[in-house]
C-alpha cells in the first residue's frame, strides 16, 4: 500500500510539474523590406514618423551593429530562416520572375525555423513577402508554416498586388483575389492568427513588402509609378493625398508600415501576451541608393553604400528585440550580431535543441543583447554577387569585385568608411583577408 501511495504521489507531482511548466515564449518576427538604417526615428531620422517602432526601442534592445550577411532580399530571407550563410544553404542569389513564381529557390534539404518549432507545439504562420521559391515543396505551408497569406515574390504593387503582370496574392498554396493595402492585409492576418492561437505558443513571421520601391512592371499601361499609401498617412505630414513627390510618398509608406507594426503590438497587449512574447523588427538589407531610381529616397545614414553592396549601408540595418523576461527595456547593443543569429536565439528561447547534423553559422546572441557578453562572432562574413566583406571587432574589409584588393576600415573611428587603411595597417588587413579566404574556401 505504501508503495502504491508513493507511486501515486510521484505521478501527481509529475502531472502538476507538467501542467505548471512555463510555456515557451511566443515569437513575432517582423522583417521589413529595404528600409535604411537612417529611416527610423529611433535611429536618428528627423522627419519620418515611426512612433510604434520607436516605442518598441524604448521597451526592448536597439541594436546599432546588426548585420545582414548578404545585401539583397532573397538570400537575406534564406539566411534568416536557416541560420546559415547563403553559400551554405544554397540560396546566394536574388530570385527572378519565374523563380519567384515556380522555382525551388531555397533547396528542399534546408530546414527552416517553423519546422524546428512545431515539435514544441507552436502554431506557425507567415504573412507577407515570401520570395524564396514557390515550387511544390518550396511554399510556406510545405516548409513548416500552418498558414500563409502573402505574395510569392517580392515587390508587388501595394494595392493591386501585381508582380510582373500577374496578381500574386496567395492564401496557403491557392491564389486569391483580395482587396486592400498590402501592409494592412499582412498586419490584419498576423493579428487574427495571434488571436486564434493565443492559448498556445505561436510563431508569426511577418515579412512586410514595405517599403520596397514601386516597380513600373507592376503597373497597368498609363498608370504612374509612384509611392502608394492610404490618404491619412500623407495627410499626417500635411502632404496632399495624391502627392507624387518621391520623398513625401516614401514618408507616407514608412508611417503606414509603422502603423501596421503598431497594430500588431497593440494586439499583443490586448491579448495580455506582452510579457510572454519576443518581438523582433529588422530590415532585410539597406536602402537602395541608385541615382537612376528617383523614387529611391531611403537613407542609410550615417553609412556609405546601399543595397547589393557590402559597405555598411548595404548590410548594417536597424534591428530591435523586445523580450521582457530576458532583456532590459531601453537598452542599446553595440556589439556585432547578425540575422543568422536570430534562429539559434529563438530555438534556445523555445527550448529546442540546436541541430547536431546541420551546421549553423548563427550563434545565440541573447547574452550579447543583454549586455552580458561580447559579440558571439570572432568574424562575420558578407557576400552578394561580386561584393564581399568581413568584420572582426572594430575592423572591416570590403571589396566590390574579386579582382580588386580589399579595403580596410576602422569602424570605431570611421563608420562612414571614408579612409582605407589597408596600406597603413597591412598586418590587420592580412589577418581579415586570410580569415575571409579560409571561410570562402569552404564553398569552392
Amino acid at each position: 500500500m505504501k508503495k502504491r501511495l508513493c507511486a501515486l504521489a510521484l505521478l501527481g507531482w509529475s502531472f502538476i510539474t507538467l501542467v505548471g511548466a512555463e510555456r515557451p515564449p511566443n515569437v513575432v518576427l517582423i522583417y521589413i523590406d529595404n528600409v535604411g538604417y537612417g529611416d527610423l526615428g529611433c535611429y536618428g531620422n528627423p522627419v519620418i514618423r515611426t512612433p510604434n517602432i520607436d516605442r518598441l526601442a524604448r521597451e526592448g534592445v536597439r541594436c546599432t551593429d546588426f548585420y545582414i550577411v548578404t545585401s539583397s532580399c532573397t538570400p537575406s530571407r534564406g539566411a534568416l530562416l536557416t541560420g546559415r550563410y547563403p553559400l551554405r544553404n544554397g540560396l546566394p542569389h536574388q530570385l527572378g520572375k519565374e523563380e519567384n513564381w515556380t522555382g525551388i529557390g531555397l533547396p528542399h534539404s534546408e530546414k527552416i525555423l517553423p519546422k524546428f518549432l512545431k515539435p514544441k507545439g507552436y502554431a506557425t504562420g507567415c504573412f507577407g513577402k515570401w520570395n524564396i521559391g514557390f515550387a511544390k515543396g518550396s511554399r510556406p505551408t510545405d516548409r513548416g508554416f500552418d498558414e500563409f497569406l502573402g505574395c510569392r515574390s517580392g515587390n508587388i504593387d501595394f494595392y493591386t498586388h501585381v508582380y510582373n503582370g500577374q496578381e500574386d496574392m496567395y492564401r496557403g498554396t491557392k491564389p486569391i483575389d483580395i482587396e486592400g493595402y498590402s501592409t494592412d492585409l499582412f498586419a490584419d492576418a498576423a493579428i487574427d492568427f495571434m488571436r486564434r492561437h493565443r492559448e498556445r505558443p505561436f510563431f508569426a513571421y511577418v515579412p512586410f513588402n514595405a517599403a520596397h520601391v514601386p516597380n513600373p512592371k507592376n503597373k497597368a499601361p498609363g498608370v504612374p509609378t509612384i509611392w502608394q499609401a492610404p490618404a491619412k498617412y500623407f495627410e499626417a505630414y500635411g502632404y496632399p493625398a495624391d502627392s507624387t513627390d518621391p520623398h513625401e510618398g516614401y514618408h507616407a509608406v514608412m508611417t503606414a508600415l509603422d502603423d501596421g507594426i503598431g497594430r500588431i503590438l497593440r494586439a499583443i497587449d490586448r491579448l495580455g501576451l506582452q510579457e510572454d512574447t519576443i518581438v523582433i523588427v529588422a530590415s532585410d538589407n539597406g536602402a537602395s541608393i541608385r541615382e537612376s531610381l528617383v523614387l529611391e529616397t531611403g537613407t542609410n545614414a550615417p553609412f556609405r553604400g546601399g543595397r547589393t553592396e557590402t559597405y555598411e549601408g548595404g548590410i548594417r540595418t536597424a534591428c530591435i528585440v523586445r523580450w521582457p523576461k530576458q532583456l532590459k527595456a531601453g537598452s542599446v547593443c553595440r556589439e556585432p550580431v547578425a540575422n543568422i543569429d536570430l534562429l539559434p536565439m529563438i530555438l534556445r528561447a523555445a527550448d529546442v535543441p540546436l541541430p547536431r547534423t546541420i551546421q549553423l553559422d548563427g550563434r545565440d546572441p541573447t547574452a550579447t543583447l543583454a549586455g552580458k557578453d561580447r559579440s558571439p562572432h570572432e568574424h562575420l562574413f558578407f557576400e552578394f554577387r561580386k561584393w564581399s566583406g568581413a568584420r572582426s571587432g572594430r575592423w572591416k574589409i570590403v571589396r566590390s569585385r574579386p579582382d580588386r584588393e580589399f579595403e580596410l576600415y576602422d569602424l570605431a573611428a570611421d563608420w562612414g568608411e571614408t579612409r582605407n587603411l589597408s596600406a597603413d595597417k597591412p598586418a590587420i588587413a592580412k589577418r581579415l583577408v586570410d580569415a575571409f579566404e579560409k571561410w570562402r574556401g569552404q564553398f569552392e
